[in-house]
């Protein structure tokens, strides 16, 4: 199933990098498929599902901080994708039931911080933040994984 994610704003980096206004990522699978003006995307893949969002898209984040708390390891990694975060640094889920959880949810461990960036054929890690910087959603390999209602 192909899904454009479309935002008034779509930025490739995190910061200062690119921006796309009236943009839109096209996921296919659990990878970026293009990324592009929406009505052009629109009109190459019609039969893909729309999802508009409010505010602005780009990829998701490292966690770089100690991982919120929760009662269970899940709903501590649960906690990640509600921020935003798609990757978090091994060094905060060296606990083996934290680290479990990550890998259960496909919560990619990395080393050292990566730059966030949305390119065609990499893993479609996504997040949208309002303008006062709160995630409204999370797409983790292609799945929405929060909705902030």
């Amino acid at each position: 199933m192909r899904t454009l994610h479309a935002a008034p704003v779509v930025r490739y980096t995190l910061g200062e990098g690119a921006v796309l206004h009236d943009g839109a990522v096209l996921v296919d699978g659990g990878r970026i498929g293009a990324i592009g003006p929406l009505d052009a995307l629109r009109a190459a893949h019609p039969q893909a599902r729309v999802r508009r969002w409010p505010g602005t898209l780009g990829p998701a984040l490292v966690h770089d901080g100690p991982v919120p708390d929760a009662p269970t390891p899940r709903e501590r990694i649960h906690a990640l994708l509600r921020l935003g975060a798609t990757a978090v640094l091994a060094e905060h889920v060296a606990d083996p039931g934290l680290r479990a959880a990550a890998e259960r949810n496909e919560i990619a461990v990395v080393d050292r911080p990566r730059p966030a960036a949305l390119a065609e054929a990499a893993r479609a890690d996504l997040a949208v933040f309002d303008a006062d910087g709160a995630c409204l959603a999370t797409v983790l390999a292609g799945r929405l994984v929060h909705r902030r209602r």
